[in-house]
């Protein structure tokens, strides 16, 4: 299959903005009593959107101990677990283990690492959707941007400067929620998108990794 070009940054700088959560729709989860209460409402989901945050490295060769923040997003909004009590590492393993819960986001291969470092347990339906643009034909990686203005045809807002801080500390500023949340439920929308065009083509979508 011949993929479409990529849309290059100045094209995507034109396009209208993605309409992202509102802070009412993004919960951060930090406690135990909280990640019980996240775990039952996203073990109700067959797909889930998915990603990671880690505080960054800045020497080389220094092995990252994240993740520190895992996000959960469904179509009515994110969770964001800190991984910093027994309660919320156990919950987020619990939907990374379960097969019937498709995760979906993009480059999971650093996030499955990872994760099987910090939580030590398996881990079940984790869908890279990299890996289904390339088997439409996209030869390199397309990341959550350029697919959302693919796919959608509108802007993800992403600062560097956010991705880039500390995800490590207790109180994460609003621009990290906001950041994150949407990180996840971007990577949803897509797979919604690559999903219905699946259908319309009757072609499926690759197997999880």
């Amino acid at each position: 299959m011949t993929a479409a070009p990529l849309p290059t940054k100045e094209e995507i700088a034109l396009l209208p903005p993605f309409e992202a959560l509102p802070a009412d729709r993004i919960h951060l989860v930090a406690t135990d009593a909280q990640a019980a209460a996240a775990l039952a409402v996203l073990s109700q989901a067959t797909v889930l959107g998915f990603d990671t945050e880690s505080r960054p490295t800045f020497v080389r060769d220094q092995v990252s101990d994240g993740p520190h923040l895992v996000q959960f997003a469904t179509t009515e909004g994110a969770w964001l677990f800190q991984l910093r009590t027994p309660g919320c590492r156990q919950a987020v393993a619990a939907l990374l283990a379960a097969h019937g819960i498709v995760k979906a986001g993009f480059g999971l291969g650093n996030d499955r690492s990872q994760l099987m470092r910090t939580l030590g347990g398996p881990l079940h339906s984790l869908l890279d959707l990299d890996g289904v643009l390339r088997q439409r034909g996209f030869r390199r990686s397309v990341g959550v941007k350029t697919a959302v203005a693919l796919l959608l045809g509108r802007r993800l807002a992403k600062s560097k400067k956010t991705g880039t801080s500390d995800w490590s500390r207790p109180q994460l500023t609003a621009a990290q929620l906001r950041y994150a949340a949407n990180d996840g439920y971007a990577a949803l929308v897509v797979y919604r998108a690559l999903h219905a065009t699946a259908v319309r083509h009757r072609s499926d979508i690759p197997p999880y990794i």
